[in-house]
Order: C-alpha cells, then structure tokens, then sequence
C-alpha cells in the first residue's frame, strides 16, 4: 500500500487565499494587508490554488507548513 503524499502549503500562501477567497478582499488590499505587492500576492494565490486543487483532484494530503520545514524532508523521513 502507497502513502497518500503531502503537498505544502505555506503560511504566506494560507494568508492569501484566506484574505482574498474567504475575506474577500481584492489581491492589492490584501498586499497592503500583509505589506507586499500586489504580483507577489497574485504569485501566492496562483501556487496555493495549485496545491489545494491539485490535493483535491489527486488525493493528496495538504500540510500547513508552519515552521518552514521543507515538505520533502517529511516525505524522505517516511521512505518515499
């Protein structure tokens, strides 16, 4: 039997999606928010969306990534 593999989201991706997909807010007052640009909020929606849809469609775990350990290492640890 295969492990389910573990996709990382990361806090700042977690903050953008939660600012602008729950919140509501536009992509430029959740950068001032969280005092970024608005390119790199559009850069963090664009990879959290991926990695949400992707555990969706594909059955993958999603592990907020909170202390900034690299996802791979856990994944390497368990053997895959």
């Amino acid at each position: 039997m295969s492990e389910t593999e573990i996709v990382s989201l990361g806090m700042d991706e977690l903050e953008v999606l939660r600012l602008c997909d729950f919140d509501g807010l536009t992509q430029e007052e959740a950068g001032e928010k969280i005092g970024v640009s608005r390119g790199t909020v559009q850069r963090l929606m664009k990879s959290g969306r991926k990695k949400v849809i992707s555990c969706i469609l594909e059955q993958k775990a999603l592990a907020i990534n909170k202390s900034g350990e690299h996802i791979q290492d856990l994944n390497e640890e368990k053997g895959e």
